[in-house]
């Protein structure tokens, strides 16, 4: 079978990779893909918003499923369009995606269907969202509704921050993310990511991970789309999974079929661990990134199977092995990032990274150039590794991280600390 893989960051690179592996595929093309995608698929030129130009391509090229890493095609119908076209594809189709594309839908759906999160407002005016945000008082937490590329949420420490933030998000940091906001009270605990593949009727739960969104050391700095992660998060117990599964996820997936709205696809619900357990944060509907990356290294089985179920609704027939490992992926990202960042900058050293046992270094903002790979991206690469402990599959990353030779990219230095400390207290 020929399959498509529609993004170019780090979580298609990986979904491609474990994609590649299986014996059911004959060729896979990704539109665009990356630098390093290139020598897995055939990587082609598509205009993702003319969603006639993807039925063609699909038609052209014998295409038996579509699978959609990043989630605005997703929030903007090319599922929908897909389906009337009768082409199988992976993801929710544009209503079931607002429980990424619009926060204060996911916030309603939660309180109607009794789901554990934090107490919210929804605001379309400066005025009522800081009156709201005087009498919660700080810390409080403020977002922009819409998509806004992992960086529309501001935990504000003090009521001044909490009132700027609304003045940006409506000023247009954010663009038309920024139309409505939300703000939520501070949740207290520690954060983690749970994944489930669902065909609206059945889950299958994949596996539990923890990411380091702050840009600096120590988690300080400004948010971004994810310096690094691991799987699994020591902080999700059995008993925990068990309760995020009955308490949120199943409701969600219920909720959505009695909207009229099934929710097919990978479900990523960001926890936090609370006194009170397991509380949503937020709802993603595609594949971390680069969660996706640490859970493609653990996954034993064939995926292909079980995203073609999710398509055909067939996802009771199917179940997944993974291997009891930890991973753990360190983002090397262009110097300035989130800010400003100079593009076009020459890696050098990938072959040797790639040479460590276990590793795999999956490409984000990476173009090739006449053998050469050239920085195009905020977050360029992904050192990823699995070992037999975090501990040690950091150790591992790092390693083979220290081969590549680009003095214009930066990355964090404590990757999995969270887990890395559980581990030394046994």
């Amino acid at each position: 079978m020929n399959i498509l893989v529609i993004g170019s960051g780090g979580r298609e690179h990986a979904l491609t990779w474990k994609i590649a592996q299986s014996p059911l595929v004959d060729k896979i093309f990704c539109a665009p893909g990356n630098g390093g995608m290139q020598d897995l698929a055939e990587c082609v030129s598509l205009d993702l918003a003319d969603h006639g130009a993807v039925i063609t391509f699909c038609d052209e090229n014998d295409i038996d499923l579509v699978v959609i890493g990043p989630e605005a095609p997703l929030v903007e119908g090319l599922v929908d369009s897909l389906d009337l076209a009768e082409i199988p594809a992976f993801g929710p189709t544009a209503a079931a995606a607002q429980l990424e594309g619009s926060k204060g839908f996911t916030k309603d759906l939660c309180a109607k269907y009794n789901i554990p999160t934090a107490a919210y407002g929804r605001f379309r005016n400066a005025e009522a969202a800081k009156a709201f945000i005087n009498e919660k008082g700080a810390p409080i937490v403020v977002k922009a509704d819409g998509l806004a590329a992992g960086k529309g949420v501001i935990i504000a420490q003090t009521v001044e921050e909490a009132h700027q933030a609304v003045d940006d998000i409506f000023g247009g940091q954010f663009g038309a993310a920024g139309a409505e906001l939300v703000i939520e009270e501070f949740l207290e605990g520690e954060e983690a990511s749970f994944f489930v593949l669902t065909d609206g009727e059945t889950i299958l739960p994949l596996a539990t991970a923890q990411d380091h969104k702050r840009v600096g050391d120590g988690d300080i700095g400004p948010n971004t789309g994810g310096m690094g992660a691991y799987s699994p998060a020591p902080v999700m117990t059995e008993a925990l999974i068990e309760r995020t599964l009955n308490e949120i996820i199943l409701p969600t997936v219920r909720g959505m079929k009695e909207e009229g709205m099934p929710f097919a696809g990978v479900l990523y619900a960001g926890l936090m661990i609370t006194d009170k357990g397991p509380q949503l944060i937020e709802y993603n509907v595609r594949f971390g990134d680069p969660e996706c990356q640490v859970l493609m290294m653990r996954l034993k089985s064939d995926i292909v199977p079980a995203l073609l179920a999710c398509a055909a609704g067939t996802l009771q027939e199917e179940s997944l092995d993974w291997h009891d490992d930890a991973a753990l992926t360190v983002v090397m990202a262009a110097k300035g990032y989130p800010g400003s960042y100079e593009k076009g900058t020459e890696i050098r050293g990938l072959d040797q990274a790639g040479t460590t046992e276990d590793v795999v270094v999956f490409h984000a903002g990476t173009t090739r150039q006449n053998n050469r790979v050239l920085a195009t991206g905020g977050r360029v690469l992904n050192i990823t590794a699995r070992a037999g402990s975090i501990t040690a599959a950091r150790d591992r990353a790092y390693a083979a991280l220290d081969k590549i030779d680009w003095p214009e990219g930066f990355c964090r230095r404590d990757i999995g600390w969270r887990a890395i400390a559980r581990e030394n207290e046994k």
